[in-house]
């Protein structure tokens, strides 16, 4: 495993972390404790040493599962835990330090913390990053031990561009992949000159990068892939990277044609996301042990050449760019 620094936490975490959004068993599914239990324990024997989590995911069994699994461990595991989804209706007069205290609590009793290394506003409403009573609350969180860091998951590269003017905004957490590219165009120069991290998620697409869906693949009826396609459940870019699914699958087809041979597209689509060297971690998610497995060999890879990463910009330049750049 390699490492990164992640911003100015001045942690040192694997480059292939582990994002736990379906890590009871897949999307849709009822929660397996010890399928998690199992899944948890595998990326620690890995090497990551970063695990992503949120109250949201399975109604909190993510969190308690992610608590139970770094006591059962030796090594420093650094966590991360994301708030505010809970808010119904999820606006942005939902917001409140009442409110978001509370959450950041139950987070540390669910884990059975006394403090957590980093936790994440998760993708709040724009205006919410205009408001410095929210930032503040976490600065005093901080003076009371109850975080270390704080960090944003946007949606919108605007989003990142706006909170990168808080000062204890440590870290950004964005969908970045091979389907997105335009995190990469004025963020991640902004997050380095703020000595700000990169926490990069859905780097697989949804599983449209791994290269294994066609057009009779199926999903569970609770799957985010079946009913989230056009944004009636969250916002629309967390499925298949808001890219409609046939175009993604013509879209993947141009880039096994340039990735060809014996790996799996989704290892090479891991790797390309790792040549951004403003890149703290990506945090594939897994419902498998062998994903796991899978998802870190590709920190061992050879470095993708100039001309395949210009070949990449060419297929989203020519599927993808138009359906999703305006949009975040």
């Amino acid at each position: 495993m390699n490492f990164r620094t992640l911003g100015k936490t001045g942690y040192t975490i694997s480059e292939i972390s582990l994002g736990t959004w379906q890590v009871g068993g897949g999307w849709g599914g009822k929660f397996d404790h010890s399928s998690a239990n199992k899944i948890l324990h595998t990326a620690i024997d890995q090497g990551i040493n970063f695990i992503d989590t949120a109250d949201v995911y399975d109604a909190g069994l993510s969190e308690a599962a992610v608590g139970k699994a770094i006591k059962e461990r030796s090594e420093k595991i650094y966590v991360a835990t994301k708030c505010g989804r809970q808010i119904n209706p999820h606006t942005n007069e939902g917001y409140t330090p009442e409110a978001l205290r509370m959450y950041v609590e139950s987070s540390l009793k669910n884990m059975g913390l006394d403090t957590l290394d980093l936790i994440q506003l998760h993708c709040p409403p724009t205006p919410v990053y205009q408001r410095d009573e929210i930032f503040g609350l976490f600065e005093r969180l901080k003076e009371e031990g109850k975080i270390q860091h704080l960090g944003v998951s946007i949606e919108k590269v605007s989003e990142g561009l706006d909170a990168l003017k808080y000062s204890n905004v440590s870290s950004i957490q964005v969908i970045f992949n091979m389907f997105r590219l335009k995190p990469s165009e004025l963020l991640f120069q902004e997050a380095k000159l703020n000595n700000v991290g990169i926490i990069v998620r859905v780097p697989l697409a949804s599983g449209l990068l791994t290269g294994q869906l066609n057009s009779k693949s199926t999903f569970d009826p609770e799957d985010h892939r079946t009913f989230n396609r056009d944004g009636a459940a969250f916002d629309k870019g967390e499925t298949f990277s808001g890219v409609p699914y046939e175009l993604g699958l013509r879209a993947v087809d141009a880039l096994k044609d340039i990735f060809k041979g014996d790996l799996a597209l989704a290892s090479w689509a891991l790797k390309w996301i790792l040549m951004f060297p403003e890149v703290s971690t990506v945090i594939p998610g897994a419902s498998r042990e062998e994903q796991i497995i899978s998802n870190v060999k590709a920190s061992q890879l050879e470095a993708i050449s100039s001309e395949k990463m210009k070949a990449v910009q060419h297929v989203y330049d020519e599927y993808i760019r138009k359906e999703v750049a305006h949009l975040w």
